[in-house]
Parts: structure tokens; C-alpha cells; sequence
């Protein structure tokens, strides 16, 4: 393995290195060479195996099916299990044979035989130890990894609406505390129950060959006091870990909720409120880990006195057998060393079953996960969109939100290629959903959707998005450089590509006073940023994709006129020859295209060029009139724009 890491003091890692105000964050020169040769010697890791398609099937997720290619591995660490457990658990027996052919009877070479196989079980034990936790932690590891890449692809592959219902902290919960219950429960869980069940069997064994009615007298005296006590506690600990999982998925989803949106907290002073709130979601999941708790500790001291009892009536019963003479002594400092053993087992099986319920829990809300197709597939025999000319066709198009409002009906609609078309109309009207069903992130109730003739249901997805740049209202910058951002659609693109597309939209100046150009870091969402910058970075990225139709959707709102006015001119050079649909409150906007359809009660009303709808006098042209009547002087904003 070796160091892939940015050189030291560059700007890729952290806050960026070098960047005036900002603290240094780049890899120390002292501590390169250390680094390089602490990974050196690493084994490359395995990459797991990435199943990821669009076409509608759901996975089916369980946890046989999940380990079953890793049955061989499985095996052998059951069978190191087995070593380790009865080198653990040979002791005491060794000691009572010690007693009774050693000491009592005065043999000193028994002893000593006794002693050394006594020390060579420990080292057995040491070494068996050491190979079971170095490979079941190596599976456990290799089992999470391969999880976290099948649950991300998951959620990669589901449509949009998957996500207009899902609160982001809860999906977070199942890339973080769910597979990390399932860690333990491979980690520790399979491998802690695998030890106890062994080591009960083999103990149970051992004492049967010792002597036979005091082992029945451990199991029937007081089995079936810990029997129902476990069973008293596996339901309890049923319900109370159930609600803890519950809790912390609320926890987690209102943290980032709070996260997401704390410019609008700040802004309306909700601070103490947020604070006041997070604080009872909080402490309903104290509540819960604390029902949880006094199960517990019911169950532990309840367990140990138990195990007390039984050391007791071993002593006392064993006891009377040794005066009879049907028990020797060392047999039963050897029942007596193993009562503790033997109930420790129970006690982790039990406490095992918390981890279990746990992992259950998480299997459970993975499946969730597993189960849902996308709602908008990719078909089997889904070809290739050719090249395009970019026509656009809705025939017949009916669509309607998961709350089933219809948003649009029975709607026709036709870009010819090479034009530029504005969607206007209130909000809420459905310019946005034409342009995601363009893009196919929905699919119409009724009707469908063409470009150059081609049914959008019959193409693949990476064909058609290839060919289609969408810019929208609110632009999302990831976190990275500005050329990561800018190219994230041709990773393959070459700086001069890059700056080229920055010249497209008016932003070499702010690259050119950047510390490090188009590879200064931008913050996540791009924070550091003006809201207009960033959407001239998403300009930018369109732009360098050189798709066939471009969407603009609301892409200059955030504009200052100068600005705004800049990037339109940036626009007529790059819409040349391309379809493009502006979806636009500005009218001065919409006046640049070559038609524009108004969209009102599910259909449109209205389609045709600025003057064509002024001079028919109807909905467009009132709002026009509105638009003039509020100052938005179209002859003026041109002469501020060109000021």
C-alpha cells in the first residue's frame, strides 16, 4: 500500500493549507515518511464486489444470505472457538486430578506432570486466542465493509421521491448506528455465543465424567431458577432495547435537521427553542436507555446470586458425597471451580442477547432499506440514447405527487430542437415537475415523454443524463475544490477545460483571486461562498458537461443584475444550436427565450414569444402588467446591467 495522500501543505486536505485565516490542516513533513512507512507493510484492502443497477427489483436482505458466501470463514473460526474454549476450561479438571493423584497421594511427578500441562493449556490458549480474534476480526471487518458499500448503493439507486419521505437522519442512522450494531453482533455477538455454548457443553461434559448425580443436582436444583429469570429478562430486554434504537433514530435525524438549516435558526433567533427541543428528544431516549439499564441490573446481581446459591449446594451435597466416599476431594474443588463457569456462560448468553436484539433491530431496519425498488426503474433492456438534437415531446402527460394532488393533467407539450423555451406561471404551478420529468427523476401517471422520438422509459439513465444539464434553484457544491465541482460531471476534463468554462460564465476573476485558483477547497454546500457565486459554479458545470438540452431552473434568481445580465450574455453564446428550458419568475428572463408557455390550473394556458402573448392580452400579459406596475422595468434593468 502506498501513500495516496495530497504533498504536504497543499490545500485538498481539511481547511486547506496556505489559505489566509484559516488554520493549517495539511500533512506535517515530519510525518510523512512515518506515515509512509507505518502503511507499508498494510496488505491491500479487498474491494468489495458493487452490485448497482436502476431496474426496479428489490434485493431481499437477510443475514444467512448476507454470510453465507463467508461460510468457510465462519467455519474456521468456529472451529478455533472450539480449541480456545477447551484449553479455558481444562483447568479445573486438571486441578482436581492434581489433588487427588498428586497431593493427597503424595506423588510429586504427578504434580509436576499436572503443573506443566496445566501451563501448556494456558499457552495453547494464549495462541488459539490471539488466531481466533486476529480472523474473526478480520471477517467482521470484511463483512462491514462489503454492508456499507451494498447499503450507499442502495440508496444511490432509489428514486427521489424515496427521499421526500425519508428524513435524512434516519437514513444516516442506517449507515452508522445500525451497521455498527450489526459489527458487534458479528464481532463479538456470534463469536461470544459460539464460546459460551461451547464452553457449556464441554463443562456440562467434564462434570458428567467426574460424577454424575452431582451434576444432575446443579442442573435440576437450580436450572430452572436462572431459567426463568432469563426468560423474564429476554422479554423485558425485548421491549426496552427496542424503544432505545427507536430514540436514538429521532435523536440523530433532529441533530441534522438542526445542522442543515442553522443560517434559518440564527436568522429567527430559534436557538433556545432548538435547545429546549433536541434537549426532550433527548432525554425521551435517557428514558429509554435507563428502562434498559434497570433490566439490567435486575438481571445481573440476580444471576450472580444464583450462582452463589448453586456454589453452595454444590459445596454441601459434594460435601456429604466426600464423607460417604462416593466423591473424592480434588472432584470437588473441581465441581466447585466450575459452577462459576458454568453459570458464566448463561449470564453471557443472556447479556448476548441484547447484542443480538440489537443486531435484529438493525437487520430489520436495513431490510427497510433493501426492500424498496426505485419507483422510477430502468428497464431491462433499456439501449443507449443516441446523439440527440434535443426535441422534446410531452404527449398526454399526467402527474401527481406521492399525496396524490395532480399537479399536471393531460398535459401536451413540444420544444423543437435548438429552441429555448420559459415555463412561467405561480408557484407551485408545476414548471419544476415538467423539467424532473424531462430528466426523468419521475415518470408521468399517464402519457410519456420523448426526446427525438426516443420514450424515456426505454433508455438507460446514464445515456440520458449524460445528454441533459440541469442547473437548479439552489445549487449544490460538494465538498472539494472549485475544479471537483465544476467538473463533476467529466472528472476527465483538463484544467484549460476547466478555466474555459469559468470564462463562459464571468467567473475567472473570482477564480484568479482564489489562494490556489480552480483548486482552492470550497467548503461543504459551499458555505464560503455567496449564494451567487455558487450558482455561477453550477453554471459552470453545466456548462463543461456540453449537454444537448439544458435546464435552468430559477438558475439566475440569485443574481445582482450586473451579474445576471453577464451570465445571459454567457448564455445566448452557449445555447446556440441546444434546446434549453428556463423555468423563470423574472420575466426578463423569460423574455430572451424564443416561446414561452404559461402554466396554470394542471395545464398550459398560454404558449407563443414575448409580443405574440402581450398582444393576445391574456394571463401572460397581466402579469406582465403586474411585473411593470412593481418596477420592474425591463429597459431600465438593462440599463443598470450594462451601468
Amino acid at each position: 500500500m502506498t501513500w495516496s495522500g495530497p504533498p504536504p501543505g497543499h490545500g485538498g486536505w481539511g481547511w486547506g493549507a496556505g489559505t489566509p485565516g484559516l488554520p493549517f490542516a495539511g500533512i506535517p513533513p515530519e510525518f510523512v515518511d512515518a506515515i509512509q512507512h507505518l502503511v507499508s507493510d498494510e496488505p491491500e484492502p479487498r474491494a468489495p464486489e458493487v452490485r448497482f443497477n436502476h431496474i426496479g427489483e428489490r434485493e431481499r436482505f437477510t443475514l444467512r444470505s448476507f454470510i453465507r458466501p463467508h461460510a468457510a470463514a465462519l467455519t474456521l473460526a468456529v472451529v478455533l472457538v472450539a480449541a480456545e474454549t477447551t484449553a479455558a476450561f481444562v483447568g479445573p479438571r486438571l486441578t482436581g486430578y492434581a489433588i487427588d493423584r498428586g497431593v493427597l497421594a503424595g506423588n510429586l511427578q504427578v504434580l509436576l506432570v499436572v503443573a506443566a500441562l496445566y501451563l501448556a493449556s494456558i499457552g495453547v490458549h494464549g495462541v488459539v486466542n490471539f488466531g481466533r480474534i486476529s480472523w474473526t476480526g478480520r471477517l467482521g471487518q470484511r463483512l462491514m465493509q462489503e454492508l456499507r458499500v451494498r447499503v450507499f448503493s442502495q440508496l444511490q439507486r432509489l428514486s427521489l421521491d424515496f427521499y421526500t419521505r425519508e428524513k435524512a437522519g434516519r437514513l444516516m442512522t442506517r449507515m452508522t448506528s445500525d451497521i455498527e450494531a450489526l459489527q458487534q453482533l458479528f464481532t463479538e455477538g456470534f463469536v461470544n455465543l459460539s464460546v459460551q455454548a461451547i464452553g457449556l457443553v464441554v463443562m456440562i461434559a467434564f462434570m458428567a465424567t467426574m460424577n454424575v448425580p452431582l451434576t444432575l443436582v446443579l442442573l435440576l436444583g437450580m436450572g430452572p431458577v436462572m431459567v426463568a429469570l432469563t426468560l423474564w429478562f429476554r422479554g423485558a430486554s425485548e421491549r426496552t432495547f427496542g424503544a432505545v434504537r427507536d430514540r436514538i433514530a429521532d435523536v440523530l435525524a433532529d441533530l441534522q435537521e438542526s445542522l442543515s438549516g442553522v443560517r434559518i435558526i440564527a436568522m429567527h433567533n430559534r436557538q433556545r427553542h432548538n435547545i429546549v427541543r433536541h434537549r426532550n428528544v433527548v432525554g425521551e431516549h435517557f428514558d429509554a436507555n435507563m428502562a434498559a439499564a434497570r433490566v439490567q441490573a435486575i438481571y445481573g446481581p440476580g444471576s450472580e446470586v444464583v450462582g452463589v446459591a448453586a456454589q453452595a449446594l454444590v459445596l454441601f451435597v459434594g460435601g456429604s458425597m466426600v464423607f460417604e466416599g462416593s466423591l473424592a476431594v480434588g472432584e470437588l474443588v473441581a465441581f466447585v471451580l466450575y459452577v462459576p463457569l458454568f453459570f458464566n456462560p448463561i449470564q453471557q448468553l443472556v447479556q448476548l442477547h441484547n447484542t443480538y436484539q440489537q443486531g435484529r433491530a438493525a437487520v430489520e431496519k436495513l431490510r427497510s432499506v433493501f426492500d424498496r425498488a426505485p419507483s422510477v426503474p430502468e428497464s431491462p433492456s433499456a439501449y443507449e440514447l443516441p446523439a440527440t438534437q434535443g426535441a422534446i415531446r410531452l404527449d398526454g402527460v399526467t402527474f401527481a405527487y406521492d399525496d396524490g394532488a395532480i399537479v399536471l393533467r393531460d398535459l401536451d407539450l413540444e420544444i423543437e430542437a435548438g429552441e429555448t423555451l420559459a415555463l412561467v406561471g405561480r408557484t407551485g404551478a408545476g414548471k419544476s415537475t415538467i423539467a424532473k420529468l424531462i430528466t426523468r427523476l419521475y415518470d408521468p401517471i399517464e402519457g410519456r415523454v420523448t426526446i427525438d422520438g426516443h420514450d424515456l422509459r426505454q433508455v438507460s439513465f446514464r445515456s440520458l443524463r449524460r445528454q441533459i444539464g440541469v442547473v437548479p434553484q439552489e445549487p449544490f457544491l460538494f465538498a472539494g475544490t472549485i475544479r471537483d465541482n465544476i467538473a463533476f460531471a467529466r472528472a476527465d476534463a483538463s484544467d484549460e477545460q476547466v478555466l474555459e468554462a469559468c470564462r463562459a460564465v464571468g467567473i475567472q476573476e473570482l477564480v484568479d483571486r482564489l489562494p490556489h485558483g480552480i483548486e482552492s477547497l470550497c467548503h461543504e454546500r459551499g458555505v464560503t461562498l455567496s449564494s451567487g457565486e455558487r450558482q455561477l459554479i453550477a453554471l459552470a458545470r453545466a456548462f463543461l458537461a456540453q449537454p444537448r438540452v439544458l435546464m435552468l431552473d430559477e438558475a439566475t434568481s440569485s443574481l445582482d443584475l450586473k451579474t445576471e445580465a453577464m451570465v445571459e450574455r454567457a448564455l445566448d453564446a452557449l445555447l446556440g444550436g441546444r434546446t434549453a428550458l428556463l423555468i423563470a419568475h423574472r420575466l426578463s428572463t423569460a423574455m430572451r427565450a424564443d416561446r414561452i408557455a404559461v402554466i396554470e390550473g394542471q395545464h398550459i394556458v398560454e404558449i407563443g414569444s414575448h409580443d405574440e402573448l402581450l398582444a393576445r392580452r391574456g394571463v401572460y400579459a397581466q402579469m406582465y402588467d403586474t411585473w411593470v406596475r412593481h418596477g420592474s422595468d425591463p429597459v431600465a434593468e438593462e440599463a443598470s446591467a450594462a451601468g
